[in-house]
């Protein structure tokens, strides 16, 4: 009994690395081709897809800032994520308001030295 445990564990094993090898991106294999790595996961039952696992791991880990991919979804950067949750974008657009608010004056006439205008 413990032995058929031991090999579905193995078979368990193997049929999800190969199922994650095949929607890995290139940049998670390591530098190996495909099917390198199928012979890797296949030949060598046990070492093999833990080697994949262990791969694929470090190598999202230290991929520079991106997150990991919890459901295949598309990788996204840890910066900000919408255009008002940049500090440089919202300056940028102070700045432009300023820029256009003195250019109304100055076509206006109302510029430093011009007297106030009388509402009447």
């Amino acid at each position: 009994m413990f032995r058929v445990v031991v090999v579905l564990l193995v078979i368990g094993l193997m049929v999800y690395s190969l199922a994650d090898l095949a929607g890995s991106e290139e940049e998670d294999r390591g530098g190996l081709p495909t099917w390198l790595w199928l012979i890797i996961i296949v030949f060598l039952p046990v070492f093999g897809p833990i080697t994949w696992i262990v791969t694929k791991r470090t190598r999202r880990r230290g991929s520079g800032g991106l997150t990991g991919r919890p459901g295949r979804g598309p990788r996204r950067p840890s910066g900000p994520v919408a255009p008002d949750d940049d500090p440089d974008f919202l300056w940028r657009i102070e700045q432009e308001k300023r820029r256009e608010e003195r250019r109304r004056k100055k076509s206006d006439g109302e510029g430093p030295d011009s007297p106030p205008a009388d509402d009447a």
